[in-house]
């Protein structure tokens, strides 16, 4: 069977649920192979074998690790090189995007990013031009090299064996032109993020500056929060938070968009979400053309009674 590898996404060695998605894809496309670097593979171990990693590359990052994205794609062009597979798979995030056309460059291959389904037969289904339109793409040269959105697949726990072999790679200078300094930790939420999280509650120019409402019923469901660019820019919520064409772009199960008018530079962000729910007091708002449902009411009356709702049912 041919071999599928996976780029593990990982912090300290604690893999995140996109790779659990990419190996549930990978399955479609032939055998899943995980690449790890990092400096202990220990902690993934389950997780890997879990959902299917017939195979872990492990790659020590002790001379590599502090620089940006270069040596990454270096230590896969040499697997990809090794091991001809089928297909690399990456999570679409913004170093998952680099090491991706890093390692195109490399192999020589074409690079398809953003996908939000991969066929068994590699074909992949993409939103683009902001939204407007959805495409079905196949590489046709080299190694397919696929970054794939988070939440775009169900992860499927499949016993694989994980046989770990490790691989040496050959770091060239050039790859460590850039080093970095300093670091500091992101502060913990203690709510999922943004563009890994099953379930987005944003809140737009509605709110009036009061998120409240929408935080409160986005930690009722255990939700992620986001914001539009209109609240954004009017300072109520940082630009971190923002989803829309100059912000980030998710793609949960249930995505709720709380006092948004839904321009098309916020449908760009979250048009992919599997179920959209929106609550405006403006009947005529552009987003309810593309929700499954929609509420014609006041946030500020309509969350509350939400999220006492979902409390009591929760016990």
């Amino acid at each position: 069977m041919t071999e599928i590898l996976v780029l593990v996404d990982h912090v300290d060695g604690a893999v995140r649920k996109t790779t659990h998605e990419l190996l549930t894809i990978a399955r479609r496309l032939g055998e899943p192979s995980a690449v790890f670097i990092g400096s202990d593979v220990s902690a993934a171990e389950s997780a890997l074998k879990q959902y299917g990693a017939e195979k872990v590359y492990v790659v020590d990052d002790a001379d590599i690790k502090g620089y940006l994205v270069a040596p990454k794609a270096e230590v896969l062009a040499q697997l990809v090189e090794k091991t001809s597979p089928g297909a690399v798979l990456i999570s679409s995030s913004a170093e998952g995007k680099e090491i991706a056309g890093r390692l195109a460059v490399k192999t020589d291959s074409g690079l398809i990013t953003d996908a939000v389904d991969v066929a068994a037969d590699g074909t992949t289904t993409q939103s683009v031009f902001a939204g407007n339109y959805t495409v079905q793409a196949k590489v046709t040269k080299g190694t397919p090299i696929i970054t794939v959105k988070p939440n775009a697949a169900t992860p499927e726990a499949v016993d694989g064996a994980a046989a770990q072999e490790a691989f040496a790679a050959t770091v060239s200078d050039a790859a460590k032109g850039a080093k970095i300094t300093a670091s500091e930790p992101r502060k913990a939420t203690g709510r999922p993020e943004l563009t890994e999280a099953a379930i987005v509650v944003s809140g737009g120019r509605g709110t009036g500056g009061n998120f409240e409402p929408v935080e409160n019923f986005a930690d009722s469901l255990g939700a992620a929060v986001g914001a539009s660019r209109a609240a954004v820019d009017s300072g109520w919520m940082p630009h971190s938070f923002q989803v829309g064409q100059t912000g980030k772009t998710v793609s949960p199960q249930l995505y709720v968009a709380a006092g948004i008018s839904g321009a098309i530079q916020h449908r760009a962000g979250m048009q992919t979400s599997k179920t959209i729910v929106a609550i405006n007091k403006d009947e005529e708002a552009p987003l309810f053309e593309l929700v499954d449902f929609g509420v014609v009411g006041d946030l500020h009356a309509v969350l509350p009674a939400a999220t006492e709702q979902v409390n009591q049912r929760k016990g």
